[in-house]
């Protein structure tokens, strides 16, 4: 069952967009420290109308929106990839995410992925693997959901919540980089 914020608590969804799977995450705040509160993913894989995907977005978008009642939105940024139709499809996918957040009174921020991967590895070029492995670490989570899209949106509310508190990547809640991390956890390291 959902947990709606409470007075003191500042609710952001990051978003990872995306035409097959779309990943998000819901990041609580309070008092300057950030909790996970739930993560997930939307198939659309099973659609093979591009319209329909675009349409299943948006309910899904406003339902997590007014279930959760984040008050922020933190979503991945375009990036430009080879197949053109692929990256149009993904545009159109982000922007029907925007719009949902415009619509629901959101402010809305977006992360470039290389800016996102930064903040949370150190790392402009991190995998996936490693920014899940942070993330987990970050915020003591106890497993790791079945895809990547799930962190990757979780990642960008943690880029978001960090990008509005610098000062917290200088009381530990941040590495350097992914060596940093190693060093300081080597028991971590399978």
């Amino acid at each position: 069952m959902p947990t709606k914020p409470s007075t003191n608590v500042h609710r952001i969804i990051g978003i990872d967009p995306g035409t097959n799977v779309l990943g998000y995450a819901f990041l609580d705040v309070q008092k300057n420290k950030a909790s996970l509160n739930n993560l997930g993913v939307v198939r659309l894989d099973k659609y093979k109308d591009h319209y329909e995907k675009l349409k299943i977005i948006h309910q899904k978008i406003a339902f997590l929106i007014d279930t959760y009642q984040a008050q922020e939105m933190a979503i991945e940024a375009p990036f430009y990839g080879k197949n053109a139709q692929s990256m149009l499809k993904l545009g159109r996918a982000q922007g029907v995410v925007i719009s949902v957040g415009v619509l629901k009174g959101l402010e809305i921020t977006e992360y470039a992925p290389r800016k996102i991967k930064q903040s949370i590895t150190g790392n402009g070029n991190a995998s996936k693997e490693q920014i899940a492995a942070m993330l987990k670490q970050i915020l003591k989570m106890d497993r790791m959901p079945k895809y990547y899209d799930a962190t990757d949106a979780l990642g960008v509310a943690v880029c978001h919540y960090l990008q509005a508190n610098p000062l917290l990547k200088a009381k530990g809640n941040h590495y350097k980089d992914w060596k940093a991390f190693i060093k300081e956890n080597p028991k971590k390291i399978k």
